[in-house]
């Protein structure tokens, strides 16, 4: 409705932002115009107008939840906006001059002041609307399913974005990660900002980054396939092809993340499709070269020590021309898209003859594994980390800096400690999904940690973790 009545007058996008950055007054009197502005110079569908009918506003503003008080009572809450199946939005505006945003730990309005955007109060703000918007996702009709993005809008300056791919009521994590989830004002000026955002409110599973993987995976999986059987047919032993393609995999993962110089693997693997007896001889230097942090002769480089012993033993099977034309076809993947929680087992059936016709169809998904690694590592371990940020915001509200520093810091170093335990340990999926998440939650605490005013972020202790979940 108010999309269609803006439409004509607010059609470029600079104008837009030029209208509403710093725009002053309060989140309740611009949230719905704002919001609406905002679909009409992206030319996203606009909210539908409220229904009588609580439960057919699947797409509007000021969508009613019932929340739960713990008496056997329901308080009456509003989602800012809602669109089924796609996100939950919760809007705030804060500013010097802007009416103040309610800060964890006080209660009374009449005492807080004025929150400054890019302040520690500010984030604390910013983060009880999240855990607001949370919990009215989790009172929303279990027939209408979870969203998975939930958006925090300071209107007019920025857009905190978090999602939660399973819809089984699963944490909402920042995304696409902690550095980069809020979006500026400013960068709607982006077209993929803009794409992002239609994203969002078009196709939101088009962003889960586990289907591209998967995707991408299963054809990565098909070409090492390809190889195994022609090596595995020269009869050479199953377990040496295992672990020579997972040199390989490696280095092709390696040379995508910049951890070795960028297409020197493939650089490789296109001088050894014209002359195949440079084949061993290169890479053996270049594996033996990572295993021990020396200058690779192939490449004219010092190279990154790689220690986790799968460079000890750089063996080199022979490939022959059209061997080492599919590597180089596996190659031109991005590598950076491939999903490691699911690869070691297409590998692994890539391997096992009885198991090939399998490939790519019944892999533990991602989200099958989240939803036993959520429940029972992670979510206990964010309700600390909740209970640990309000009482950080507490103590900061009250001017003890360094308490709520120490608060924040002994968290962490609990954090450091635990240790994750998977019996069965296949192809390492649990433990690698497991891990992924803790260390997005350690980002979250030492960015914390900066915040309260920590300056000395110890890259030592960020990768116990890793030693620690893996061991």
């Amino acid at each position: 409705m108010y999309a269609a009545v803006y439409k004509g007058a607010m059609n470029d996008i600079t104008e837009f932002i030029t209208r509403w950055k710093n725009s002053g007054g309060s989140e309740q009197a611009n949230s719905q115009l704002f919001l609406a502005e905002l679909c009409a110079v992206l030319d996203l569908p606009p909210p539908d107008p409220a229904r009588p009918i609580n439960d057919e506003n699947l797409y509007s503003f000021e969508r009613k939840v019932y929340v739960p008080r713990g008496d056997g009572t329901e308080e009456l809450k509003r989602l800012d906006l809602y669109r089924q199946g796609c996100f939950v939005l919760e809007s705030k505006q804060g500013q010097d001059k802007a009416a103040s945003l309610p800060l964890p730990g006080i209660s009374d309005a009449k005492t807080s002041t004025a929150v400054k955007r890019g302040t520690r109060r500010w984030e604390d703000a910013m983060q009880c609307a999240r855990r607001q918007a949370e919990n009215y996702i989790r009172c929303l009709p279990a027939r209408e399913g979870r969203p998975p993005f939930l958006i925090v809008a300071d209107v007019g300056y920025c857009f905190d974005i978090y999602s939660e791919f399973t819809r089984t009521g699963g944490v909402y994590l920042h995304f696409p990660d902690a550095r980069t989830y809020r979006i500026k004002l400013d960068d709607l000026e982006k077209p993929e900002t803009q794409a992002f955002f239609r994203a969002i409110w078009n196709d939101p599973l088009s962003l889960d980054p586990s289907r591209r993987a998967a995707k991408v995976t299963e054809e990565v999986a098909a070409h090492l396939a390809e190889l195994a059987r022609s090596l595995e047919a020269e009869s050479h032993d199953p377990e040496n092809v295992s672990q020579f393609l997972m040199r390989c995999i490696f280095s092709m993962f390696a040379e995508d993340v910049g951890l070795i110089p960028a297409g020197s693997f493939t650089d490789i693997l296109r001088k050894a499709v014209v002359d195949p007896g440079l084949f061993r001889n290169f890479v053996r230097d270049l594996w033996t070269a990572m295993n021990a942090g020396e200058v690779s002769v192939a490449l004219g480089k010092k190279l990154l020590r790689f220690n986790g012993r799968i460079f000890a033993d750089p063996e080199v099977l022979p490939l022959g021309r059209a061997q080492i034309h599919i590597l180089l076809e596996a190659s031109g993947a991005n590598w950076q898209e491939v999903e490691p929680a699911i690869f070691g087992t297409l590998l692994e059936r890539a391997l096992d003859p009885r198991e090939r016709h399998k490939l790519g169809a019944h892999y533990t998904p991602r989200a099958y594994v989240e939803r036993l690694i959520v429940p029972t590592v992670m979510q206990p371990l964010r309700k600390e980390w909740d209970d640990v940020q309000a009482a950080a915001s507490l103590l900061f509200n009250q001017e003890k800096e360094k308490e709520a520093r120490d608060t924040v810091r002994e968290f962490h170093n609990r954090l450091l400690k635990i240790r994750v335990l998977d019996p069965a340990c296949g192809s390492g999926n649990f433990l690698y999904v497991t891990l992924e998440h803790t260390k997005r939650l350690e980002g979250e605490v030492l960015q914390a940690l900066y915040s309260y005013g920590e300056r000395q972020k110890s890259f030592l202790q960020m990768t116990r973790i890793s030693f620690l979940v893996l061991r």
